[in-house]
């Protein structure tokens, strides 16, 4: 059996890459060719985060429809609007930040907020049936916000853009799906589960400290220069969380939601999917390393304050009650 990378880890294995790239950065041939993988090692990292999506499922997304609504609201119109809100506040007058800011909020995740899902004991399944419809409305709805948003803070060429999210989501997206059809085709879904998907969540975060690993080696300089950049983006990371947290808490209980059903709305909602965001933000920003370098930070932040967020609502799991005392009416999915 193939253990997960635990959690509590994954901030510290981010930050051992993040030294690692800087170090092999001084090796004057490692900082002038690094820049060449970092791509490749995100679209294999993507591959496999599309690899877990059953696009047959995605009608399991509107079997709850209370739910589904409400996770499309909250990410997909709440969100980005909110995000663009704490950049014009707290980035004003970095462009750079700005953009990597709202690439890492607007984009939902797609894998590890299932595992905080089970740590605070929420409704797993519930979660897990809205990945499909999160994944598909991120890929379309990236660039229209991008150009909504950040079109006024930075020049975005519109054909840059989208041949970026063509290749490097489009590809391995196509990729993945093919794999999955042929593979289950030729043997069966419980194979793929026991004998690819079980290494598919150590692969991705592999693949993606490769890519830190590989960013830092060619712009680590970029951040020995700016080493305030951590502290600047904790504030309106930290607000983002904290009042989107207490948000959907008080939305679950408004509608009667059960503890586990609030608790998969508040991780489905919470995390967020860096990964993504940084493959788009390497291929259509190369002139501009200080977004990527947000979108590398982000999860240094991100991951503990999830982790303290799981066991917050263990804590508050035996106390927890909807507003009027209402009953449970939602059944696990």
């Amino acid at each position: 059996m193939c253990e997960k990378i635990n959690n509590n880890f994954r901030s510290v294995i981010i930050l051992i890459s993040v030294a690692a790239g800087i170090l092999l950065g001084q090796i004057e041939f490692v900082s002038a060719h690094s820049a060449s993988l970092i791509e490749p090692f995100l679209m294999i990292m993507l591959f496999g985060v599309f690899l877990q999506v059953d696009l047959t499922g995605l009608k399991n997304s509107f079997k709850n429809t209370r739910f589904a609504s409400l996770t499309v609201l909250i990410n997909f119109i709440w969100t980005p609007l909110f995000a663009w809100f704490l950049a014009s506040v707290f980035l004003h007058g970095e462009p750079d930040l700005q953009i990597g800011f709202l690439m890492l909020m607007v984009t939902p995740c797609t894998d590890w907020y299932l595992l905080f899902t089970d740590m605070a004991k929420g409704n797993v399944s519930l979660g897990a049936a809205q990945l499909p419809l999160n994944l598909i409305l991120q890929i379309i709805l990236l660039p229209i916000y991008l150009l909504i948003f950040a079109g006024s803070v930075v020049d975005i060429e519109v054909l840059t853009l989208l041949k970026s999210i063509l290749i490097v989501l489009l590809i391995p997206f196509a990729l993945a799906n093919v794999f999955r059809y042929f593979y289950i085709k030729k043997y069966d879904e419980k194979s793929l589960n026991e004998k690819i998907l079980i290494h598919n969540d150590n692969m991705q975060f592999i693949f993606l400290n490769l890519a830190i690993v590989a960013m830092f080696a060619s712009q680590g300089r970029l951040l020995l220069q700016n080493p305030e950049l951590l502290l600047i983006m904790l504030v309106p990371v930290v607000l983002f969380f904290a009042v989107n947290f207490i948000g959907v808490q008080l939305v679950g209980r408004a509608f009667g939601m059960s503890y586990e059903d609030t608790t998969a709305l508040n991780l489905t909602t919470l995390a967020r999917n860096s990964p993504l965001s940084l493959a788009i933000a390497v291929s259509a920003f190369p002139d501009h390393p200080m977004i990527s370098l947000v979108l590398v930070i982000g999860p240094l932040i991100e991951l503990p304050i999830l982790t303290i967020i799981a066991r917050i609502l263990l804590w508050i799991r035996p106390k927890y009650k909807t507003f009027g005392n209402k009953k449970r009416n939602e059944n696990k999915t």
